[in-house]
């Protein structure tokens, strides 16, 4: 039972549970930060490289579902377990091997760990009972700060011409801490409904709950596919169709993980101060709609300065976990078979974006930029129909304040 889970067990779960993302946000960029590396240690070209990591997101497609199914069946200690020892095979895997497939299959294993970790995690977070919405995306933090500190310290080992594997063996020493501070932790019970009424779901008809929950799923998709066509193109399209030096283009980049930490910052006092979380869908998301629509039509560098930051804050501040956390609240009885069909959606986005951007690069980078805004504009649809399902009643009003707020800071006011 969680009511038998003291402050200090609770305490140290969620340091663990935190500790595990700062891990794996390291793992979500060390095959890329170490492209060069790889390939010579593995002595082929980079495009051999990158197909590798491609292996992550098949384990991540492959996964979520399975996983979500077991994290409600066995509980979610077992998942986080899977994903602490898929990731220690992985770090420990790569810089050892030097044959591609094996490679390819360690790859795929840290596509799994990733499924197993969201699987066990965010609905442990649900079930400790508190603020859990808030404490979900302070998941986001972590995984940022993980990806702050990596290329640091790949920098430093650069430099000093060390083994580029250091940077795999401080994941597996993080992950080995972590599993002593796990040894003695009780997890909650798993499948409790210890959350209050997602913005008053209870009013909301079986058909209008069913239609907020086919928006919520679906929004997986539009969410993770807006972040990752922007972080992949915006520095090309800055350069090549806005005229940008190549030191600005990256800038707005930088701008983008600026915002980007700044956002999970505010949507955890906003959640913590219990603002509804489908008002701060509806107001990010026409921020974000806003900002993108900005940068794909202006070529005035502070402006979209400003509008990288914005977006940034917006589209990838935390909102994704947002929405999942109203997905939980909604089913406290499937907590894991949810989060896996909601990062299932997200992991297709992982394939279809770049198939399609890829096609859409052929005629223009406007054309890219301009898909962006489209995914934009299906997002904040999105949100808006879960918020009218849901019965909230202030929907006109956020959507209002979201767009005074993004007109006064794109105009520098």
């Amino acid at each position: 039972m969680t009511n038998s889970l003291t402050k200090s067990n609770k305490r140290r779960l969620s340091i663990s549970l935190y500790l595990n993302y700062l891990v794996h946000g390291i793992g979500l960029i060390i095959l890329t930060q170490n492209m060069q590396a790889l390939g010579k240690f593995w002595n082929v070209p980079i495009a051999t490289v990158s197909y590798v990591i491609s292996g992550v997101g098949i384990g991540r497609l492959l996964a979520y579902f399975l996983f979500g199914y077991l994290s409600d069946k066995f509980g979610r200690r077992r998942l986080v377990y899977i994903g602490i020892f898929s990731y220690m095979a992985f770090f420990i895997g790569i810089p050892f091997t030097q044959s591609i497939s094996i490679a390819y299959l360690f790859a795929i294993l840290a596509g799994v760990a990733n499924s197993a970790l969201d699987s066990g995690t965010y609905p442990t977070f649900v079930e400790m009972g508190g603020n859990s919405s808030a404490s979900n995306v302070f998941i986001k933090a972590f995984a940022s700060l993980g990806e702050f500190i990596l290329p640091l310290l790949i920098a430093t080992l650069e430099a000093r011409a060390l083994w580029y594997g250091w940077s795999f063996m401080l994941a597996v020493l993080l992950l080995i801490v972590n599993l002593f501070l796990l040894q003695g932790i009780k997890f909650p019970a798993k499948n409790q409904d210890l959350t209050s009424s997602a913005d008053d779901r209870g009013q909301a008809t079986r058909g209008k709950r069913l239609l907020a929950t086919i928006s919520l799923a679906v929004y997986g998709y539009t969410t993770m596919a807006l972040m990752i066509l922007f972080t992949q193109w915006i520095t090309l399209f800055a350069k090549q169709e806005l005229g940008y030096s190549s030191l600005m283009a990256h800038a707005l980049l930088s701008l983008y993980s600026i915002g980007s930490i700044s956002g999970v910052l505010v949507i955890f006092v906003l959640l913590k101060v219990r603002i509804a979380e489908t008002r701060i869908l509806v107001i990010m998301n026409v921020l974000s709609l806003i900002a993108v629509l900005t940068i794909s039509n202006s070529s005035v560098l502070w402006v979209s300065s400003i509008a990288a930051f914005v977006f940034g804050f917006s589209a990838a501040g935390g909102v994704l976990q947002v929405a999942l956390n109203l997905l939980l609240k909604m089913f406290p009885r499937h907590k894991g078979v949810i989060t896996g069909t909601y990062f299932t959606f997200g992991s297709i986005a992982t394939f279809t974006v770049p198939i399609v951007t890829g096609w859409l690069s052929k005629i223009d980078l406007h054309a890219v930029m301009n898909f962006d805004v489209l995914i934009g504009l299906a997002g904040t649809g999105l949100v808006i129909i879960t918020a009218a399902a849901l019965g909230s009643g202030k929907v006109m009003n956020a959507i209002t304040s979201a767009l005074h707020i993004g007109i006064s800071t794109t105009d520098g006011k």
